[in-house]
């Protein structure tokens, strides 16, 4: 991987608040809070190519958005918004075709999509306690169910779903008000109950990637940093909840990925001891490659499956980038 990223600009306000990516058949997405939208990326050219308006952007209280983002069969964009809100988007004009009101009174923050049952898994990180909504992914995008999870006290953080198992991982911060219990949730999201949680000590689950083996990463947070944990990272076998490895080289992750292109998983070490850092650790040998330095607040990355190039927003204020803009690291 490139050790000297190239720098895309986005155009608008000044990058300063940013969420999660997602890259989906040339095309990657990001949670752009700072210009209330979604920007698009062309991951073949590398050229920014415009941007999904009408998002709540930089509020207080737990109301901003956008969030979590997530591509659906390369035409839906789906992303979490401010005051309990879900948006889908159409890829080609650009404009939001639905709102879904997950009933809550706070954001709507990360999503998971289920591509067997056609479902969105959205999670209501900030409201309390925390909850999950499970939403037919075909209009008029009726909400199926809901779980409510209040041994979640901490919020929640990334949903994913296995194709393998048809199992939802939900990364669990904090369970029953002690911050060294966290936990990877499993879910059966076809009757949209809680089958298993498996805990894990001292790392504050962020963000969630799955190899196509099955092995789960697990990225302990830079909440976790703050929290005085050691900066680390986990790969969890998620039937059984085995701790296959800790990786001691990186840690202080939000959104982790794994880059089917590479073999690697990628992680947004935001808080890696020394700085952030755009941690790789080899899926398939299960050992740390590198990290590279990345920039300012980098805590979101996604690869494009076909040509491996790993995409990471940077706040503005950092030195390559004054104004903010998105690191391309590969090829």
């Amino acid at each position: 991987m490139s050790q000297q990223p190239r720098i895309i600009d986005v155009p608008g306000h000044s990058l300063r608040s940013f969420d999660i990516g997602y890259a989906q058949d040339g095309v990657y997405a990001f949670a752009d809070r700072s210009n209330h939208g979604v920007d698009l990326i062309d991951t073949r050219t590398l050229r920014y190519v415009g941007r999904i308006p009408g998002f709540s952007g930089p509020s207080g209280g737990g109301q901003g958005g956008p969030n979590g983002v997530l591509i659906v069969n390369g035409r839906q964009l789906w992303a979490g918004d401010g005051h309990s809100r879900v948006r889908v988007a159409d890829m080609r004009s650009r404009g939001i075709v639905a709102t879904i009101a997950t009933g809550g009174t706070k954001r709507v923050d990360e999503l998971a999509y289920d591509a067997r049952d056609h479902l969105v898994i959205a999670a209501n990180n900030a409201d309390d306690p925390p909850f999950l909504s499970f939403i037919s992914a075909r209009a008029p995008y009726r909400i199926r169910a809901r779980l409510m999870l209040p041994q979640a006290t901490d919020g929640l953080e990334q949903p994913l779903w296995d194709p393998r198992t048809g199992m939802v991982y939900v990364a669990v911060p904090e369970l029953d008000g002690v911050a060294a219990r966290g936990g990877v949730a499993m879910i059966d999201p076809r009757s949209a109950r809680l089958t298993g949680m498996h805990e894990v000590a001292r790392c504050m689950p962020a963000g969630l990637a799955l190899d196509p083996g099955g092995k789960l990463l697990v990225g302990c947070s830079d909440d976790a940093v703050a929290y005085g944990f050691k900066a680390v990272s986990l790969l969890l076998d998620p039937v059984s909840g085995k701790i296959l490895r800790i990786f001691h080289q990186v840690g202080g992750s939000d959104e982790v990925w794994f880059d089917s292109a590479s073999g690697d998983f990628l992680l947004a070490a935001v808080a890696n001891p020394g700085g952030p850092v755009l941690g790789v650790i080899n899926a398939r040998g299960q050992h740390w490659v590198e990290n590279i330095p990345s920039g300012r607040h980098a805590h979101s990355v996604a690869a494009d499956p076909g040509n491996g190039r790993a995409f990471v927003p940077v706040a503005a204020g950092d030195k390559a980038c004054a104004r903010g803009c998105v690191e391309i690291f590969g090829k």
